[in-house]
């Protein structure tokens, strides 16, 4: 079976700015996000949903994907739960060249999100590393220390994931994103059994799927089995915690959100948890977890606020401080300047192992 290794993109000009949208278009997005269901016939139930005939919502949706407004339609599994190691990492790299840095750190399999942020540690990435890592996360670090001659690396592993819900309100404005609703209970983090048939399945179905009226025959075919039978493996790895959805991700700045916040909170020992139930409860905010501390890094819960403009970003971070009494001294927000690489991970593939053998 051919695995599919995923690209990164780079970012063109042509990908910054957003392109007319009805409000059929936004109805349909904010489902594909949210509801794709696992059905033989996913898009019936989000065309009924989204009042369009089926014909209309697959051409939408196509076009959609072809305007390169949706990234792609594609099962989120859940990275903790497949055994594998990761973290945010941030890093203080040459502020002259860090493109340099960057090149090295994007070309790790594991990195799945790579930006410069505006502060002193500028380079912020995410990183996994599967179960059978021979480098682990530390031998990993150590060697992406070398290859960028980073004067400095801070390991941010997540303590407490209060919400990871990359969802973006199509159809509603700030007022909506800035709200509070109501927030999950933090997921749990754990490896979760799994063996050669989940494997496969992942490798079958995982990358981006075809905007067709069946669009899960593809990989049960691949693997030689019923539809049916991989709606049944998938629903169970749901129940299990392997996968978490399938989901169309959005490029942002197409779809009109041209601005990411980092938002960071000192946030007491003691109020943590209740602290960042609370941050993860606003719509506009799609990441919400406790971190670790450092003496140069005092913040230990981080929110990531997607917004149409700086200015919505800011009055979603603003209303979180207002409801959760946080004063000035005590939040900063990091924007992001340039996105290196933004990628889905792909799990069980080769790749890891062929850079462990060119760095180790």
């Amino acid at each position: 079976m051919t695995v599919k290794v995923p690209q990164s993109k780079a970012r063109s000009r042509r990908d910054g700015s957003a392109i007319p949208l009805d409000e059929a278009d936004k109805r349909l997005m904010n489902l594909l996000q949210s509801s794709f269901p696992l059905d033989p016939e996913p898009f019936a139930p989000i065309a009924a949903a989204a009042g369009l005939e089926l014909e209309d919502a697959l051409a939408r949706t196509r076009r959609l994907l072809e305007g390169r407004i949706i990234r792609e339609i594609t099962p989120i599994f859940d990275t903790r739960a497949l055994g594998y190691d990761s973290m945010l990492v941030a890093a203080k790299v040459d502020a002259e060249h860090p493109q340099r840095a960057a090149a090295a750190v994007n070309a790790h399999p594991g990195v799945s999100h790579n930006y410069l942020r505006t502060h002193d540690f500028n380079l912020w990435f995410t990183i996994a590393v599967p179960p059978d890592s021979g480098l682990g996360m530390e031998g990993t670090l150590e060697a992406l220390m070398r290859e960028t001659d980073a004067e400095s690396m801070r390991q941010l592993p997540t303590l407490t994931l209060f919400k990871i819900n990359m969802n973006l309100e199509m159809e509603k404005g700030t007022e909506a994103l800035a709200a509070a609703v109501d927030a999950a209970p933090p997921r749990e983090l754990e490896r979760q059994p799994y063996g050669e048939q989940e494997i496969e399945t992942i490798r079958a179905l995982q990358g981006p799927m075809e905007a067709v009226e069946r669009p899960y025959d593809a990989a049960a075919a691949a693997l030689g089995i019923a539809t049916e039978e991989l709606l049944e493996r998938l629903r169970r790895m749901v129940e299990r915690k392997l996968l978490r959805r399938v989901a169309a991700i959005l490029f942002h700045r197409r779809a009109g959100f041209s601005a990411n916040g980092m938002g960071v909170w000192k946030v007491p020992e003691e109020e943590i948890s209740e602290t960042g139930r609370r941050m993860a409860s606003f719509r506009g905010i799609s990441h919400c977890y406790q971190r670790p501390t450092y003496p140069d890094w005092p913040y230990s819960v981080f929110t990531m606020a997607h917004g149409r403009s700086k200015q919505e970003c800011d009055a979603i971070l603003d209303s979180i401080a207002e409801q959760c009494g946080i004063g000035p001294d005590d939040r900063a927000t990091l924007y992001s300047s340039t996105e290196y690489k933004k990628i889905r991970l792909h799990y069980f593939t080769d790749d890891y192992r062929r850079w462990e053998e060119e760095h180790s």
